[in-house]
């Protein structure tokens, strides 16, 4: 028998039998919202990095927190659709000018960084998101109360750093971070999809929890690989 004759059922490869058809739908609106998000962010950071028309810093953290809050308090609804989009949009800015800094940190370091950056992380966030989906319904669940601690103890490590300035420390936060969010990737897209189940269509806000995924696992990868480059220049000299 010849393995190479078989044919692949790439139907089948996009079926989610576990998943009804409307929360399907939900998931292709959070996706959509997403991209849309990530095509702001990147707007965003390009106004910090070339216009410099907005600096990032605290004024934008104020921005997104507060584009945040107010989309939280906007209630979902078929007439608030529209005005919470572009809310999201606001916020999904404001966070890309926040990431200016951490660009020009890396620009400076090496500007192909960013994309190596970028690319690793639609890597990961596709993979883990797929695990998610593909795997049982709410067999990623049990990770909230887990990764809700690691995070809170990642929160104490770098508040003692502040004292410390342990780089070894700093770098052991960041990977540790990595792999936290690469659990928080598993753990919301399932929560979402049960969310749905539920009657719960609020594919905007969903979507939220799903970029603040994406921006963190960005630029903790942005911050690894700049420092890691730093560190092969040292070594050549």
């Amino acid at each position: 028998m010849n393995v190479f004759d078989r044919n692949i059922n790439f139907d089948a490869l996009f079926k989610f039998s576990q998943i009804s058809a409307s929360t399907q739908q939900h998931l292709k609106n959070v996706y959509a919202s997403l991209a849309v998000c990530m095509l702001v962010a990147a707007t965003g950071s390009y106004v910090h990095v070339v216009t410099r028309l907005f600096q990032g810093g605290f004024l934008s953290l104020l921005g997104s927190l507060g584009m945040m809050a107010w989309l939280a308090m906007t209630p979902h609804s078929h007439e608030t659709e529209k005005k919470r989009l572009a809310i999201l949009a606001g916020f999904a800015f404001f966070t890309g000018v926040g990431l200016g800094p951490a660009m020009d940190f890396v620009i400076a370091i090496n500007p192909s960084i960013i994309l190596t950056a970028f690319l690793s992380t639609s890597v990961i966030f596709v993979c883990f998101t797929l695990s998610a989906l593909y795997a049982r319904r709410r067999s990623y669940l049990f990770l909230g109360g887990t990764l809700m601690s690691a995070l809170s103890i990642l929160l104490l490590v770098s508040l003692v750093n502040i004292f410390l300035g342990s780089v070894m420390l700093f770098k052991a936060h960041l990977y540790l971070g990595l792999a936290v969010m690469c659990g928080f990737v598993l753990f919301d897209t399932q929560l979402i999809i049960e969310k749905a189940e539920m009657g719960d269509k609020d594919y905007i806000w969903h979507c939220v929890d799903l970029f603040l995924d994406f921006v963190t696992i960005f630029r903790k990868l942005m911050v690894i690989l700049s420092m890691n480059e730093r560190d092969k220049k040292k070594e050549k000299k």
